[in-house]
């Protein structure tokens, strides 16, 4: 699948789901730097699988960008990126002393054995 050439007219998208740990923890980023307003996702080629999540907080999104709000954010999602990660669940977990957040994604058919990258054919 190609990520050029996609149009915020195209598609009806089914958007994301957060769960209340990762919209905790997004609005707890968020709130940090008051400069600070959203949260991006993104991905990008990584990995052994092919593609990789990306995440960053951001002053302004770029136009090109759709917007999924929730109860305490405003997620941004470039429109190329969403056929890739389109009807993802996004959670913030906590395994021991490590936390990060984990991505659900209804559409990756594989991913790399660290789980890192995952790929869609």
């Amino acid at each position: 699948m190609s990520i050029d050439n996609i149009s915020r007219n195209n598609f009806i998208w089914k958007g994301f789901k957060l769960t209340k740990n990762a919209e905790k923890q997004i609005f707890i980023l968020i709130n940090k730097n008051p400069e600070i307003k959203w949260l991006c996702l993104n991905i990008k080629k990584s990995g052994c699988a092919g593609f990789k999540y990306s995440m960053y907080l951001t002053k302004k999104p770029s136009a090109d960008c759709l917007k999924f709000s929730f109860e305490r954010i405003d997620l941004f999602v470039p429109i190329q990126a969403m056929p890739f990660i389109d009807g993802t669940e996004i959670d913030y977990v906590y395994d021991g002393l490590n936390q990060n957040f984990k991505f659900k994604n209804p559409k990756a058919q594989h991913s790399c054995g660290c789980g890192e990258s995952f790929s869609i054919e």
